[in-house]
């Protein structure tokens, strides 16, 4: 463990240093042990309050602040343990104090990474305690989107989401607050819809226009959420890909990418989908194939949470290195000449939300680049939280926080004048929706682009 300097407020400048991010030792006894945890969080927490860089960012650091504020003393030492878990409540693991903020991360010598010190107390908690219905049913999007996803059911259960009774009975039992955005349910899978790709499986495509850093064979990882909430959000990525040329495929089966169980800690069941997901990504990549998917988290997950979860699995590292975000992957064939520009439709200006998860990526804003090809169009970046962040913008006792921090990209939105808004989380763009007077409907950035295509 790193040592604190008897001044906290040393060394300000931080590191001019590009951040590095050290694998989680989360098979280690320490990182489970409470007493070494409860030091790291004192040693973290009064570096972060001789900061306050990151007072802006979530609601975990105006939690902790205001309970030291609060004190006599001023100081962290007159703050009750329990405050410690709410700012631990409070973060939903966006990364952004790690990557846009804190002067002390890696290879500073204080070696500051407050998001994985959270995930480290919330696995501390889940190992103690397991983990709680409400949260297993919250996190399950596999499992409750196979039942919702059956037939009847599916209507059942959009039309108790739909109905005030219905949302207050889901208040009650599951402390989903009524006014919060909750998904709809598809028989018709984004899977089922596209059976006509086939899978990896099937063999080797011929005709296609590799570049230096793309196959031009992609294998569509279509998410739990993409695949029964959203299931057009797919269609609309195969045919905007198809269109240029790229052959789409399905991986031959997917599971749930963990970011929902790695939300609460919950280590163990990450690693379990970890060892049914990469077998398939694997034999996808190995038949000549790159890996797409149309949600940030899960690109992100596979990208970057799994590999510092086993950085000695060679099969992970592969993956991280050939899994993209579609207009990532849209702009690596623009710069190599085999992006199509026959577009039929301008679409004036676009408000775009970029995702917290999108931008931890570091690969820029590629759904801008690609959008402002459109002519006659522009596109204003919005680099703020939307508030929802997985399941924190729907719980009750966060849904006030959660609006409240993305109130500013609301209030933008609505002030913009924009033709269309968009965000490439289909979640954060109804998380906005909820805060806009006229209630409009978010437009994903691929279903505009394929607009624009006259596809």
């Amino acid at each position: 463990m790193s040592t604190t300097p008897s001044n906290p407020g040393a060394g300000r400048e931080g590191s001019l240093e590009a951040p590095t991010r050290h694998p989680l030792a989360w098979r280690s006894a320490e990182f489970y042990d409470e007493a070494a945890l409860h030091q790291e969080l004192e040693r973290v927490f009064e570096i972060c309050h001789g900061c306050r860089r990151c007072f802006s960012l979530c609601n975990a650091f105006p939690t902790l602040f205001d309970a030291i504020d609060a004190t006599a003393t001023g100081e962290l030492e007159g703050v009750e343990r329990k405050v410690y878990w709410q700012v631990v409540d409070h973060c939903y693991l966006c990364d952004m104090c790690f990557m846009t903020k804190c002067p002390y991360v890696p290879p500073h010598p204080w070696a500051l990474d407050f998001p994985h010190l959270m995930l480290r107390a919330k696995a501390v908690r889940t190992h103690q305690e397991g983990v709680s219905l409400r949260n297993r049913a919250l996190a399950a999007t596999e499992a409750v989107g196979r039942i919702a996803g059956i037939p009847v059911v599916a209507q059942l259960v959009n039309a108790v989401n739909r109905s005030g009774a219905g949302r207050a009975l889901l208040e009650k039992t599951l402390g989903v607050d009524a006014t919060a955005p909750v998904p709809q349910y598809h028989s018709r899978t984004a899977r089922k819809r596209l059976q006509r790709l086939g899978t990896a499986e099937d063999g080797p495509v011929a005709n296609v226009a590799a570049t230096p850093e793309t196959t031009g064979k992609v294998a569509l990882f279509t998410t739990c959420y993409g695949n029964r909430n959203e299931p057009e959000l797919n269609e609309d990525l195969a045919a905007v890909f198809e269109h240029n040329g790229i052959a789409v495929r399905l991986l031959a089966a997917e599971h749930c990418c963990g970011m929902p169980r790695l939300e609460l800690g919950d280590l163990e069941a990450v690693a379990r989908l970890k060892e049914q997901n990469v077998p398939q990504l694997i034999a996808a990549i190995e038949a000549g194939y790159d890996i797409v998917a149309p949600i940030p988290s899960c690109v992100l997950m596979f990208k970057q949470e799994l590999p510092l979860m086993f950085p000695d699995e060679p099969p992970v590292l592969r993956i991280a290195k050939r899994i993209f975000d579609p207009f990532e992957y849209l702009m690596l064939r623009h710069r190599a000449g085999k992006l199509r520009t026959d577009f039929k439709h301008s679409l004036g200006k676009v408000s775009y939300h970029v995702p917290c998860h999108l931008r931890v990526q570091n690969i820029g804003l590629k759904t801008r680049d690609v959008l402002q090809l459109v002519p006659q169009t522009t596109v204003e970046p919005i680099e703020r939280c939307s508030g929802h962040d997985g399941t924190y913008g729907v719980k009750k006792e966060f849904r006030a926080a959660s609006v409240k921090i993305g109130r500013p990209v609301m209030s933008r939105v609505e002030a913009s004048g924009a033709a269309h808004y968009a965000s490439d989380c289909p979640m954060a763009g109804h998380q906005i929706q909820t805060g806009l007077a006229s209630g409009a409907a978010p437009e994903h950035p691929l279903r505009l682009l394929r607009l624009a295509y006259g596809l």
